[in-house]
């Protein structure tokens, strides 16, 4: 095969690449636009509201960045300018080393990431729910698919703002001896899905009663949230690999692409 052919070749190889790599970063922004719409997104409750919205910004600008370096490269490739590819290998290997470096701290600390989890579903339900509508939509969507209740169970509502402030909105009194409330009121979303409305309604008045009411789901929703990500967590893993080698396929063709169209023009000199 001549230069020519070589070069053809390895062109649309990159454009294919690419075409992978634009639809990462189509997908990305549709993520993102998603979980910024949807205040019931799951993952909305493993960190703080005003840090997961930026985090959402964050991603969302590398996808719309993703895409735009896709299109980089196929134009490069089209062209067979070699500014053009070059340009598009210093910025997709710039991608790619920032998300390796992610994906190893992510992997270094994913026991302090269990552990922010924990600690910003207990802050949701002691403080944030029924205080914060998207908080709340939130939780109880959670609530619902996982068929849980409270951060460690159905007790833990004793001691939130649910059940320790006013019809205003103030503090009747100190979260610790709001936990002694021999009564309190627990979410709805706490029912089992097959319960029977009625009696929901009549169970969500909780206290002693709560720990043996067959009704009320007793199984906290810490935990449950922790397993579903440890449980995605291989399928997470494919996906970042499957991205990192569809990048490092267009570093390698993008390259190579670009030595054929010297060594192409040179022959042609």
């Amino acid at each position: 095969m001549g230069l020519n052919g070589c070069c053809g070749v390895i062109k649309y190889l990159v454009v294919l690449v690419n075409l992978l790599f634009w639809l990462v970063g189509l997908a990305t922004v549709v993520l993102a636009i998603w979980m910024l719409t949807d205040p019931t997104f799951l993952i909305s409750m493993t960190q703080d509201e005003h840090h997961y919205y930026i985090g959402l910004y964050i991603f969302l600008a590398i996808g719309a960045l993703m895409l735009i370096v896709a299109f980089l490269g196929c134009c490069g490739a089209f062209k067979e300018s070699q500014c053009m590819l070059v340009s598009f290998f210093c910025c997709l290997l710039i991608i790619l080393v920032a998300e390796i470096a992610a994906g190893v701290w992510a992997f270094q600390n994913k026991d302090e990431l269990n552990k922010m989890v924990q600690a910003s579903v207990k802050h949701t339900v002691k403080e944030e729910y029924g205080v914060i509508d998207s908080r709340t939509i939130a939780f109880d969507a959670i609530q619902r698919h996982f068929e849980c209740c409270g951060a460690n169970g159905a007790h833990d509502w004793a001691s939130s703002r649910l059940n320790t402030k006013t019809k205003d909105g103030a503090q009747f009194m100190d979260l610790k001896l709001s936990s002694l409330n021999p009564v309190y009121t627990i979410p709805e979303s706490c029912c089992k899905k097959d319960a029977d409305r009625k009696l929901c309604e009549a169970s969500i008045q909780g206290g002693l009663s709560t720990y043996i009411n067959p009704v009320v789901n007793t199984e906290g929703c810490m935990d449950r949230l922790v397993e579903e990500l440890e449980k995605n967590m291989p399928i997470v893993i494919a996906v970042f690999v499957g991205i990192i080698a569809v990048e490092v396929l267009g570093l390698i063709f993008s390259i190579v692409l670009c030595c054929a169209i010297k060594r192409n023009d040179h022959y042609k000199g």
